[in-house]
């Protein structure tokens, strides 16, 4: 669990006291990186009534091409400027840069881990 809470840090670099414990609405999560391969979802409750699909692993991607949007296969990631490490890694982030059968190069435009689908934009 990742604590969404205030710093236990000062300014100035001293520590903070804890006035009081974590509450469950500072809670976070680690973040999904969704990898390029066979389809592998979760579904996830979130706060109050909701889920969130996760993709924790996809090869296909809706990419918009001129006018029409085509269902096309992801072959690689090109490009990452979340992290360069996750080009090696071939994990997919929005903005990223990926490399599908339909168009050479698309950026990533969804949040893959929050929505669980990819949706980029053909670059020219």
């Amino acid at each position: 669990m990742q604590d969404q809470g205030r710093s236990t840090r000062k300014r100035t670099g001293g520590r903070l006291k804890d006035t009081r414990s974590r509450k469950k609405h500072q809670l976070g999560r680690l973040p999904t990186e969704t990898q390029v391969g066979e389809g592998r979802f979760k579904t996830v409750d979130v706060r109050g009534n909701g889920t969130k699909t996760r993709a924790l692993a996809t090869d296909v991607a809706n990419v918009h091409v001129g006018g029409e949007t085509r269902t096309a296969t992801i072959i690689d990631v090109v490009e990452n400027d979340a992290n360069p490490n996750y080009v090696r890694r071939n994990i997919i982030t929005k903005g990223a840069v990926i490399e599908t059968d339909e168009a050479d190069r698309a950026r990533v435009t969804s949040r893959p881990g929050q929505t669980g689908e990819v949706n980029a934009v053909a670059l020219d």
